[in-house]
């Protein structure tokens, strides 16, 4: 990997250290790449000032800049905008745009910089169901700008990039996630919940694209294996529905969000096996993650989990298709699956071979 001397600056998260999610943790460990490897070109990250009460001026050998906007919500759109006139401003020689939110400027920033752009477009994300009326038709507009005027556009699934292929005919560079950040770590004991010995784990926002419904309805079917589930129930109608529903069902385990990576290594390496009831976004953080635990995986059946995984994992469509996988998920023909995930992630999806890939790009 041949470093140049460039200014690369760092668009589209909250900031670092990372405090939200993938896109943060993502510059969090680029930052973290570029300083134990004292690599020659500066880089900058953007970080929300709402996010930070203390405005560090640095993280590591990053330099931080601070925009007073929140970097999430309808507000990440000037956000984003924002933080790339300052880049430019600042003479940033390479910009990192983390997904598409302020893609509508690109066209205005082509026109007075020749810095090089380079933008992850997320998972399609126009696609959620959250999204709807005029905000999916902005996101999808979005997206089409993003891909038409930058430099290089990276997909973070094999089968987002052939999305991009067959809807815009450009060659997307496939660069996925780490996910051994989550192994790292001490585990914690999570000492204030009586859990069972024996439990199935699942930890996401509790949304409808992520199947959460499914999922629980199919364990609240069986009691041989309890479920344990991390999410925010609370931030929705549709999560505390579904918690109200199965209320009853002492075998169910929904707990609030836990965002400390020791106590939720201690849930994910004491789990049967995990369910991941994703379907859109590309490669799930929450995916990679638990495959580094060499657990068997119960993945909902889609070309992004299918892709990630390498069809390693059991797939399943509806509620009864995962009762039956329940059933046979906890035995010894269950197990190569997890030894076969574990060497996936080890081969694909750690931050050394994250950021080298990212870094040889941006290069």
């Amino acid at each position: 990997m041949k470093q140049l001397n460039r200014k690369i600056a760092i668009l589209g998260t909250c900031g670092v250290p990372a405090r939200y999610g993938g896109f943060e943790t993502l510059a969090e460990n680029l930052a973290k790449f570029h300083d134990r490897l004292s690599l020659p070109n500066s880089i900058t990250v953007y970080c929300s000032s709402k996010s930070y009460s203390a405005k560090n001026p640095s993280f590591l050998s990053a330099h931080l800049k601070y925009v007073p906007l929140n970097a999430n919500g309808v507000q990440s759109i000037p956000y984003d905008i924002w933080s790339l006139f300052s880049a430019v401003w600042n003479r940033n020689d390479v910009i990192l745009l983390l997904g598409v939110s302020g893609a509508i400027a690109l066209p205005l920033v082509r026109l007075v910089s020749s810095a090089r752009i380079v933008t992850n477009i997320d998972g399609i994300e126009w696609r959620r169901q959250k999204w709807q009326g005029l905000a999916k038709r902005f996101l999808r507009f979005s997206e089409k700008i993003a891909v038409r005027f930058s430099d290089a556009v990276i997909s973070d699934n094999a089968a987002i990039a052939e999305y991009v292929k067959q809807t815009y005919g450009v060659n997307s560079h496939v660069i996925a996630y780490g996910g051994d950040h989550a192994v790292a770590v001490d585990a914690i004991a999570v000492d204030e919940l009586d859990l069972p010995d024996r439990y199935a784990f699942s930890v996401c926002r509790i949304e409808p694209e992520n199947n959460v419904h499914l999922i629980v309805e199919a364990f609240s079917r069986q009691d041989a294996i309890p479920l344990v589930m991390v999410g925010n129930w609370n931030n929705s109608e549709y999560g505390r529905a579904i918690r109200t529903r199965y209320a009853a069902c002492s075998h169910l385990f929904l707990l609030n969000p836990i965002y400390e990576l020791g106590k939720l290594k201690t849930l994910r390496s004491n789990a049967v096996f995990y369910v991941h009831g994703h379907s859109a976004g590309g490669t799930n953080p929450s995916l990679v993650e638990a495959m580094h635990f060499g657990r068997p995986i119960l993945a909902f059946d889609c070309s992004f989990n299918r892709a990630t995984t390498e069809e390693k994992a059991l797939f399943f469509s509806t509620s009864d298709e995962l009762l039956e996988l329940i059933r046979i998920a906890d035995g010894p023909q269950s197990e190569k699956v997890g030894h076969d995930l574990l060497e996936i992630a080890q081969r694909r999806y750690t931050w050394d071979v994250v950021a080298n890939e990212y870094f040889s790009l941006l290069n």
